[in-house]
């Protein structure tokens, strides 16, 4: 065993390792197990905890997306400014480059391309696109791309991150400046606030959150009753739920996940994008790899990759998680359920 799988079990004492790793890159990831704690995740993993590797030789993989209509998962390479699509039947191929906009654009900008993703089953991909500054409706068949929303009260958007819609067509977007030089000491940063916003169906669109340094993944609840936004900065990442009352006011507002125990036991990575099942588990994002919560915000255990891990979502039949995990894009079997297979919620 290495020294960071012994430093990552060390961390956790409580916790027992169970490995699936082979020298066949095409059956398991290297440097990839599941770590759980005595029958915590019984109902929620595979029992075989087997980590398979799908694709490699990306510089920053984000935003994953299932389009359950295509058989396929689209995903970012953020720096790169291209969006790539798999599936199990052809594999990788590039979807999208640029993914943003072109490099001619590219003053002022640290980053031109796309980073989260949301697939709908009316034939649209919606897009944060850092280098637009907005969150854009791609249509797949025809590649005509249009803007949804960029800007709030006369001002453009930084570069929205994440972005998860509501059954009744409600988005609800994060807004961090990492798509421009110099972050938020950018000259062309039109608002002080890093936001979390809300667009209505109605195209209104509101800030539910200004407080955030570097807000980053977002997600509701099964009942939607509850939003999580998980918040990257080094200094104090966290993730955070805020309550949903009648018309969506915030009724209760917490930090529901502290963490920082992980980073002091030197896990690498940040709080980052979320997907929810639908019992309410939440995969996120995190420390070391992906942690597996409960609905109290209770660490079950984590799904450890040995290195920063941006994002993940459901694909295939609803139980497998998808995980876009700095170079490379892994999958995990699971025994729960993706939210959006049980309410049939795909538009």
């Amino acid at each position: 065993m290495d020294w960071s799988r012994r430093q990552a079990m060390t961390a956790l004492p409580s916790f027992a390792a169970t490995m699936a790793c082979s020298h066949s890159r095409e059956q398991s990831a290297t440097d990839a197990w599941v770590d759980v704690r005595s029958d915590a995740l019984a109902d929620v993993l595979d029992p075989s905890g087997a980590v398979q590797e799908l694709a490699r030789g990306f510089t920053w993989s984000e935003g994953p997306a299932w389009d359950r209509t295509r058989g396929c998962l689209y995903f970012s390479d953020v720096p790169e400014n291209k969006a790539y699509r798999w599936s199990a039947e052809e594999g990788l191929a590039t979807f999208l480059a640029p993914s943003g906009i072109d490099a001619s654009h590219a003053h002022g900008f640290r980053e031109l391309g796309s980073n989260g993703l949301w697939c709908a089953d009316d034939g649209s991909l919606f897009i944060c696109n850092h280098g637009r500054r907005a969150v854009e409706r791609l249509d797949i068949e025809s590649g005509g791309r249009s803007i949804v929303v960029s800007h709030y009260q006369g001002r453009a958007f930084n570069s929205p991150n994440d972005l998860v819609f509501a059954r009744d067509g409600t988005l609800y977007f994060t807004d961090p400046p990492y798509g421009l030089e110099g972050l938020s000491h950018s000259p062309l940063k039109a608002m002080e606030e890093n936001g979390v916003y809300r667009r209505r169906p109605s195209g209104a669109v509101e800030r539910i959150l200004d407080d955030m340094t570097f807000p980053n993944g977002v997600a509701l609840s099964p009942s939607e009753d509850a939003l999580y936004i998980s918040q990257s900065d080094p200094d104090d990442h966290y993730i955070r739920r805020l309550i949903l009352g009648e018309n969506g006011s915030v009724v209760a507002d917490e930090r529901w996940f502290e963490a920082s125990a992980l980073s002091a036991a030197g896990e690498p990575g940040l709080c980052d994008g979320l997907a929810v099942a639908a019992d309410g588990t939440v995969f996120a994002a995190g420390p070391g790899g992906v942690l597996i919560l409960d609905p109290e915000g209770r660490l079950l255990g984590r799904i450890v990759l040995g290195g920063p891990t941006g994002n993940c979502t459901f694909g295939e039949d609803g139980r497998s998680l998808f995980i876009t995990s700095g170079q490379r894009l892994v999958k995990v079997r699971t025994k729960a359920l993706g939210l959006r297979w049980a309410t049939g919620a795909f538009s």
